[in-house]
């Protein structure tokens, strides 16, 4: 793994920090690539049940695609197969384990589009949040386009139109985040998100993520995928643990099959 990617792991809990602090963690080919490849690693090692997406340093969470790059290259920095096989899929809310956003800092362009791909966020009490990319000639092609799913629609292009960042406080009423907090308490608090997550049977957490998402953009498909995710989840041995369990007023002990 990437030295610009830092992981630990608490339990069933992986955290992945962005580490590159003297450039504000913009996303580079390298750091883009190891986020792909620890998607990849999440989803498909079953004792991991949560991934917690935080950033080291004060400065920023993540201030965007790294510009040094694309001015280098002309284009968006390329990445490996760990881009398309997991990043992109984190982008486009395909990711079956659930992804806690941990924003220590601000971040804006790319780097709070990583955030929106998250499935809960936890914000820093000081951190701004943006999509400033028309300030630059572009515009968000990492899923800030498709803002008005979180937002009013009036919000949506008042946030990509202006390129203007807004603080957290207003981003937690606009609901963009689920919770605000000092700086030195948002690692703690995105645990604490992960750890009631990862107490429930992963098959239905895994299709409830699925589902909700889905309920967003695609209800036909939602239906349809409810439909055949009931027959495998309901008939499986944690369904019948999960009702023993409470049957018996005991912690359920999930098989994850």
């Amino acid at each position: 793994m990437s030295e610009e990617l830092l992981q630990e792991r608490r339990g069933s809990i992986l955290i992945a920090s962005l580490n590159r602090p003297e450039a504000r963690n913009a996303l580079n080919s390298a750091l883009l690539g190891a986020l792909g490849e620890v998607i990849d690693q999440a989803e498909t090692d079953p004792g991991i049940r949560a991934v917690v997406l935080t950033a080291t340093g004060d400065r920023a969470f993540c201030a965007g695609m790294d510009l040094r790059d694309f001015a280098a290259a002309g284009q968006e920095p390329k990445a490996g197969t760990g881009v398309a096989t997991g990043f992109q899929r984190l982008v486009n809310g395909e990711v079956s384990v659930p992804v806690i956003g941990a924003a220590n800092a601000t971040a804006v362009a790319g780097g709070f589009e990583l955030l929106l791909a998250c499935d809960i966020i936890v914000a820093s009490s000081q951190a701004k949040f943006g999509l400033p990319e028309v300030k630059r000639g572009l515009f968000a092609a990492g899923g800030g386009t498709f803002l008005g799913t979180r937002v009013p629609l009036g919000i949506a292009l008042e946030m990509t139109l202006t390129g203007d960042s807004i603080d957290a406080q207003r981003a937690h009423a606009l609901g963009l985040v689920n919770s605000v907090v000092a700086p030195e308490d948002v690692l703690s608090r995105a645990l604490e998100y992960a750890e009631r997550i990862v107490a429930n049977g992963p098959l239905g957490v895994a299709a409830t993520k699925e589902l909700v998402r889905l309920g967003v953009t695609d209800h036909k498909r939602a239906q349809e995928r409810r439909a055949e995710l009931q027959k495998s989840v309901f008939t499986s041995s944690d369904a019948r643990e999960g009702a023993l369990a409470f049957v018996e007023k005991r912690p359920p002990v999930w098989q994850g099959r």
